[in-house]
């Protein structure tokens, strides 16, 4: 893990174009998955009836849902970064997500948080991180968003 601790945001803005955080690895089990699609009313065969994935997907497995993958963004993005000088921090969106690999169950999960922009906004700054979910083992990434987070001071 990469933790990041701001001391406000010019020291933020230090990092832009680069890597500034990389969270924990994270375990995609199936209690998650069913969690997820108890929440969600997501009851897909491919998430959460075992046996048949194992039978009948092309992935020999279940699979995570790709909402739960990027919902996971929110949970990397506080455990690793941090910052001093601000009232609040609000998740502003996404511009971009692509589901590049499948998370099979029992895989494990990391984030890495690279701050692509800094824009000055009324009371505050908009950042743009590219966010990369890594599969433990993978050669591909689970997916890769670009995140938008708002600092007001």
């Amino acid at each position: 893990m990469k933790n990041i601790k701001f001391n406000g945001i010019e020291d933020a803005r230090r990092y832009l174009g680069q890597e500034a955080a990389v969270s924990d690895w994270l375990l995609i089990d199936q209690a998650r998955i069913n969690g997820f699609a108890e929440v969600t009313g997501d009851q897909q065969w491919i998430h959460v009836d075992v046996e048949r994935a194992k039978r009948e997907s092309p992935f020999g497995a279940p699979i995570a849902h790709g909402y739960l993958t990027l919902s996971l963004i929110a949970k990397f993005s506080q455990d690793c970064i941090a910052v001093e000088g601000i009232k609040l921090a609000v998740n502003y969106g996404l511009n971009r997500v692509r589901f590049t690999a499948p998370v099979k169950v029992d895989s494990r999960v990391r984030a890495h948080f690279l701050l692509k922009a800094i824009e000055d906004i009324a009371g505050g700054v908009q950042l743009t991180w590219e966010v990369t979910l890594e599969i433990e083992g993978g050669t591909k990434p689970a997916c890769v968003a670009e995140s938008l987070s708002r600092w007001y001071f």
